[in-house]
């Protein structure tokens, strides 16, 4: 995959997720011995696109920076069954401690990563691009997003602050779609403008205004490749606007959709109709305990 940077809230996601596991304290590993080392080998049990080593591996550098991790395939690889995906050693109380937190974030961002290429897949050759939306597991969102592009989509908006969504009861408090369209502009906020529209004029009107993005969703598809093809024309004489089709997009209906010329197909279901991938950590003992448990 192209390089995609962690977001800048990972260390925060870690570090809240091994306080829910964690608690006051790992009373199960405080059996083991501190001088006990082990060595643990990740695979995959199934295919998928591999997804979250930073998340992996800040879990084990927040637990104890000793911890050694090699990967034996990138990020944003595609792995099969039983493939090895890392190896980790180091102290059998820190890996024991860290493995449920670790394997969480890396089964959920692979699962994540590995339904977007699905889709990317099922629109190659056509021009268009499949987006992320806002439907994303709580406290997760950059995370998932993170693994949008490591599967080969793109990231709509972050959240609410980071564009603007104009839909209908926007436009009727504002009295019609251009004049939301102005109302947002003399806010100033330098954040990109995007519209949903109905019919043919609100095209005009987003077009003529060289808006970011307009978002037609669940209309008719002769009207959608007719919306696809002003847009496109628009583009032609040197204008910007984007079109981006949402609603209800699945792995049998995203092809058709794609192929009506849209530059963008939404899809809900890659973040929010999420299926784990099943990997497993399997753990080996290095080395035997040379002190009590206890200490």
């Amino acid at each position: 995959m192209n390089t995609v940077s962690p977001p800048a809230d990972l260390q925060l996601c870690v570090e809240n997720a091994l306080a829910e596991d964690i608690g006051s304290g790992d009373v199960t590993s405080v059996l083991l011995s501190r001088a006990q080392q082990v060595t643990a080998r990740v695979m995959t049990r199934e295919a998928a696109v591999l997804c979250g080593q930073p998340w992996f591996d800040a879990v084990f550098r927040t637990l104890d920076p000793t911890i050694s991790i090699e990967w034996a395939v990138p990020e944003g690889a595609s792995v099969q069954p039983d493939d090895l995906l890392c190896t980790l050693s180091g102290g059998a109380r820190t890996i024991f401690t860290g493995e449920r937190t670790a394997l969480n974030f890396l089964q959920t961002l692979t699962g994540t990563a590995t339904s977007v290429r699905r889709y990317v897949d099922a629109v190659a050759g056509t021009g268009a691009r499949i987006v992320d939306t806002r439907q994303t597991l709580p406290g997760l969102r950059s995370a998932q997003k993170y693994a949008v592009l490591a599967g080969g989509g793109l990231n709509h908006r972050m959240g609410l602050h980071d564009g603007f969504l104009i839909e209908d009861v926007h436009i009727a408090s504002a009295g019609g779609l251009r004049e939301a369209i102005s109302y947002a502009r003399a806010l100033g906020l330098n954040v990109p403008i995007m519209a949903e529209i109905r019919t043919r004029e609100d095209t005009l009107i987003a077009l003529d205004e060289d808006i970011e993005l307009v978002l037609v969703e669940s209309l008719p598809l002769e009207l959608v490749r007719t919306v696809a093809r002003m847009v496109r024309e628009h583009r032609e004489c040197g204008g910007r606007t984007l079109v981006e089709y949402s609603g209800g997009a699945s792995l049998e209906t995203v092809r058709t959709l794609a192929e009506t010329g849209v530059d963008r197909v939404a899809v809900g279901s890659i973040t929010k109709h999420l299926r784990a991938v099943d990997v497993t950590m399997r753990i080996s003992r290095e080395a035997q305990a040379t002190e009590p448990a206890s200490t």
